[in-house]
């Protein structure tokens, strides 16, 4: 059994997902599963610099809600 625990979810252009889970199994270490889309992102070269902020700003996301986390000592 394990839990599941939504990092960040959004989209990253009009098309794509991209979801950050902490994965908790009973018994064993933590880790962060990035789920990306299962085929390739396309953009435009003018919309380039908008995709990777919109991944970026998920990120950061991710990352201050499992600093929360850890500060919690639920991690």
């Amino acid at each position: 059994m394990s839990e599941s625990t939504d990092l960040a979810h959004g989209t990253v252009n009009r098309a794509d997902e991209l979801s950050v889970q902490l994965i908790s199994p009973d018994g064993m270490p933590a880790v962060v599963r990035i789920i990306w889309p299962p085929k390739p992102t396309v953009c435009h070269p003018r919309r380039y610099t908008e995709v990777v902020a919109a991944a970026m700003k998920l990120l950061a996301e991710a990352s201050t809600t499992l600093a929360g986390i850890k500060a919690s000592r639920r991690l």
